[in-house]
């Protein structure tokens, strides 16, 4: 019964104010519940009962402005004057508040209290805001205040810290506390940012969350093995590089993305490996090695490999735009605008590729500047090093104090060059392929004049403390790319239609040479060759396709050439073919892709239906040692030879194919001729009787009535002078 009538407060008016309902008696305890007047304020509320039990129970008794009211059991409301002048109280006998015998109560607590029980308090409430920080200075009362000072500025701010707590024994820290912050997504902060933070030589930070030691603690003693997986074989994935004739393979998405194709590149025409209808949604990528063939899903991505193409893993991850490979193809990093929350970040999420399962997952705003994550060469920590564990990167200006540049060695932190740079407007970072160099394009406004002025700080990363060289352009910078295996890099400069291109060799004597300089380019882009030496100036999209082939050996431009409107270029692994394409996606007509040569000579042009996207499959990086290669590269001459002569065996197979071809044409050609000469020859009656009797067949047989006529026209008028006889 007493249930029954909370239920009947909760929803009787509309407007909030707070009653504390008292019930008696004790076992029954007391709530509170919201509820509220319209009309009136609410100053008291008491559970009291009013006249014999066998008739009326009033359950709770309201103050009301001064003014007392009791609710009866049929929830009507009356003035307690009026009832102490109705009912007598036998202040002797007690109430009976008992339901009766056959009553049942078909009201569970949840149904009746769940917004009270939601926030009733939890013995593990707070302790998710608590972290628990190891490898603390152990110290006594006089050094104590110094280091809740050091060890509040580091940590608070990661958000504000509500309660400390440093254990003691024997007059000394035990070297480990505890911090509560005022909500968990700050002790979270903490322990991703502090974990591992150096205090001083000999202290080094560790950082757990207090609720982690509950999961440590329940982890088992005994070690159980991992159930065996049935072994997948998907094939040699490999088995591309084992073409005899060494031909490299590529994708094609055309038809305006209904249909993906890879092809082997061939001199004379491409040769279709596997063609698929609707293989991707948007458009594909390869593994840093050529291993695997990613495909994009609205529900994720997917991995292909082997001979037969495969899919070898997926990746669920709705909404996926962008994906990046860790250089050992051991990760995959896949980044979605769709799916984010706060407790479980899903925007980028780094999964394993062997196994497909979630590593991690990051929050993320923009991915303007993607890839987010920079991988070092084997794969372990994040970097920006092509070559080494070492990252970049630099720090804006902030008042009086000047821009930085900074190489930190990983994991260690180490710094290893710092460099102050003065009136920086904006840096960008350029690795070269290998690590030997890094180009920090500084650009400036130097005090006392007008405009920007670009510096080009080059590192010299294997020399001795790193020296830094600088180059000064007072132009506009349009591209910047430096040789992947070699100590040059290319500039374009200027504006259109002056826009030059600058060539320079970084000497190991310690300067930076001016090759060559070709003024009036059209380009806007550059394309080295992967193996160095040879490059592409690209005028794209805007600049209708100009094309320059030049070998920077000897600084020669090779060819000059168009693809009108192409939008893209892409070199093959090995440098000996460059690809030039228009694609659907940013000129809808013109759409194909043409094949040349490192020269600049044409071999093919290929049209596809609303071709899209073509792109190279890599190759992995050769097992050979340096001095194997060096050793093939003395004796390239010798190898000439047996590959010229393995060219001129397949130009001869091809004549011989073709003349076979034409044979075969030449025979079914003379097939055809007999068979309608012998109908030719069945309807000579027939054609007799058509035209009276008429031989038509034989012409010659009616010279008699011919005629001939003779036409005189001029054909040309040649004049010898007559001196020259």
């Amino acid at each position: 019964m007493f249930k029954r009538h909370i239920l009947f407060f909760s929803n009787l008016f509309e407007k909030c104010a707070l009653i504390a309902i008292y019930c008696w008696p004790p076992e029954i305890g007391f709530v509170h519940m919201a509820c509220s007047f319209s009309f009136c304020q609410v100053v008291s509320a008491g559970c009291s009962a009013h006249g014999p039990a066998s008739k009326n129970l009033y359950i709770t008794t309201i103050t009301v402005n001064g003014k007392s009211f009791v609710v009866q059991n049929d929830f009507s409301m009356r003035d307690t004057e009026e009832m102490e002048n109705e009912v007598e109280f036998d202040e002797g006998e007690e109430p009976s508040f008992s339901d009766p015998e056959d009553f049942v109560d078909d009201i569970s607590d949840q149904e009746l209290l769940g917004d009270v029980l939601r926030e009733k308090p939890q013995e593990a409430d707070g302790i998710d805001s608590v972290i628990v920080v190891d490898n603390v200075p152990q110290v006594g009362p006089d050094r104590l205040e110094k280091l809740k000072n050091v060890i509040h500025k580091i940590f608070s701010k990661f958000g504000k810290i509500t309660n400390e707590f440093y254990p003691e024994a024997d007059g000394k820290t035990k070297g480990y506390i505890f911090l509560e912050y005022s909500i968990p997504s700050h002790a979270h902060e903490a322990v991703k940012n502090a974990d591992g933070y150096k205090l001083d030589k000999q202290h080094t930070f560790r950082v757990n969350l207090f609720t982690d030691f509950d999961k440590y603690m329940t982890i088992s003693d005994e070690w159980e093995p991992p159930e065996k997986q049935p072994f997948k074989d998907f094939g040699n994935l490999r088995h591309w590089l084992e073409d005899p004739d060494c031909r490299d393979q590529y994708s094609v998405i055309y038809d305006s993305g209904e249909k993906t194709g890879i092809f082997s590149n061939d001199v004379k025409e491409p040769i279709e490996v596997e063609e698929r209808a609707r293989w991707t949604e948007t458009y594909v990528r390869w593994s840093p090695k050529g291993t695997y063939l990613a495909t994009f899903h609205q529900r994720g991505i997917a991995l292909w490999g082997g001979e037969k193409f495969k899919q070898i893993q997926r990746f669920s991850h709705q909404g996926v735009q962008l994906i990046d490979f860790s250089p050992c193809e051991r990760y995959v990093v896949t980044f979605s605008p769709l799916m984010d929350t706060k407790d479980d970040p899903q925007a980028i999420i780094i999964w394993d590729v062997l196994t497909g399962q979630k590593k991690r997952g990051f929050h993320c705003e923009s991915s303007a500047h993607w890839p987010i994550f920079k991988w070092s060469p084997d794969g372990k920590d994040f970097s920006w090093s092509p070559g080494d564990n070492i990252i970049a990167f630099w720090v804006p200006e902030d008042k009086d104090i000047p821009a930085r540049v900074t190489l930190m060695q990983l994991p260690s932190r180490n710094e290893i060059r710092v460099r102050n740079l003065f009136n920086v407007v904006d840096c960008k970072l350029h690795w070269q392929k290998n690590g030997d160099y890094l180009c920090v394009k500084v650009d400036r406004t130097p005090k006392g004049t007008q405009g920007i002025v670009t510096n080009f700080e080059i590192f010299r990363m294997r020399e001795k403390q790193v020296p830094v060289d600088v180059v000064e352009m007072k132009e506009g910078i349009i591209a910047f790319a430096w040789e992947p295996n070699g100590s040059r890099f290319a500039v374009l400069h200027g504006e259109s239609p002056r826009i030059n291109a600058s060539f320079y060799h970084v000497k190991s004597n310690g300067k930076i040479d001016l090759i060559k300089m070709f003024d009036k380019q059209q380009a806007n882009s550059i394309f080295w060759s992967p193996q160095g030496q040879f490059l592409v100036l690209a005028g794209l999209r805007s600049m209708n396709g100009a094309l320059a082939f030049v070998d920077t050996s000897d600084c020669t431009m090779m060819n000059i050439a168009e693809h009108y409107m192409a939008s893209d270029v892409e070199w093959d692994p090995t440098g000996r073919f460059v690809v030039t394409s228009v694609s659907w996606w940013s000129h809808k007509v013109d759409n194909a892709y043409w094949l040349w040569t490192f020269q600049g000579r044409l071999l093919q042009k290929n049209n596809k239906d609303r071709f899209c996207q073509l792109l190279w499959r890599p190759r992995p990086p050769s097992l050979l040692s340096q001095e194997q290669i060096k050793a093939i590269k003395k004796d390239l001459k010798k190898y000439s030879k047996i590959f010229e002569q393995k060219d001129r065996l397949s130009q001869s197979k091809a004549s011989k194919e073709l003349v076979d071809k034409r044979r075969t044409m030449m025979e079914e050609y003379r097939k055809y001729r007999e068979s309608a000469m012998k109908m030719y020859q069945e309807q000579r009656p027939l054609r007799l009787e058509l035209r009276g009797g008429v031989d038509t067949d034989d012409l010659d047989s009616n010279v008699d009535d011919w005629e001939e006529e003779t036409i005189e026209f001029f054909i040309n008028e040649e004049i010898i002078p007559i001196g020259d006889l």
